[in-house]
């Protein structure tokens, strides 16, 4: 299974490049609120992103089926099925759904590791379990 995972031992600098790249391949600009990669503070107050586990949580709250696992372990929005009631907003757990009144569809980290590149402390990386 592909995810997305923080590394340990490093810590994060809340630069937001992480942010701001997923939102900007989204929906093209760097918004906080359009991205699916969040930067919390932990419980020591320092810094640390929230990811998409790909724990499928969203799946099961959507009843009109629209987020499907691929073979690769990754769920993705299906943007014909989606009408955008946000209760997978509401059942993810780590508060990285997307729903955005603009956007044809919730959206979700689908794990492509753009924000692994673009994070200057090599926090991030894409793992296979």
């Amino acid at each position: 299974m592909k995810k997305l995972s923080v590394k340990k031992g490093i810590e994060c600098q809340a630069c937001l490049a992480c942010v701001n790249v997923c939102s900007a391949t989204y929906y093209k600009e760097e918004n906080p609120f359009k991205s699916c990669i969040q930067i919390v503070m932990g419980k020591d107050g320092s810094p640390k992103p929230n990811v998409c586990i790909q724990c499928g949580k969203c799946a099961k709250a959507c009843e009109h089926e629209a987020i499907k696992q691929l073979p690769n372990g990754v769920y993705t929005v299906d943007k014909k099925k989606c009408v955008k009631c946000g209760k997978c907003v509401e059942a993810c757990p780590f508060g990285v759904m997307v729903l955005d009144e603009q956007a044809a569809a919730a959206s979700k980290c689908i794990a492509c590791a753009k924000c692994v590149k673009a994070c200057p402390m090599e926090l991030l990386e894409i793992v296979e379990k």
